[in-house]
């Protein structure tokens, strides 16, 4: 897979788990869902590993690839893994946050402050 293809890949996970945290365990308009959260995200982190595993590694987490960088002495192509990441997940925060978070009209602010 060339380095291009990597990142694409690495982008593509990545947006997935950042925007199923958001959807399952941090949205304020749905408080907190329980049980379903856990398995939601690790079912995303396992249905990514298979997917990109093969091509890109599936990193997902910049940290989860500088430490066999770290112990190989090979940083070589280590930047796919951490450009992927940050663009993902800042692409994912960024749709959940604008198109589903801000769509949220928050409570009337009290005239009372005291």
């Amino acid at each position: 897979m060339s380095s291009i293809g990597g990142v694409v890949m690495e982008i593509i996970i990545t947006f997935g788990l950042v925007y199923t945290v958001y959807a399952t365990a941090a949205d304020p308009k749905k408080g907190s869902l329980g049980v379903i959260a856990p398995i939601a995200i690790g079912f995303i982190v396992g249905a990514n590993i298979l997917a990109a595993g093969p091509f890109s590694g599936g990193s997902m987490n910049p940290a989860r690839s500088f430490g066999p960088a770290v112990a190989a002495g090979d940083f070589s192509q280590n930047w796919i893994y951490w450009v992927g990441p940050l663009i993902g997940g800042g692409l994912a925060g960024l749709v959940y946050g604008d198109v589903f978070i801000a769509s949220h009209s928050p409570l009337p602010a009290s005239l009372d402050y005291a």
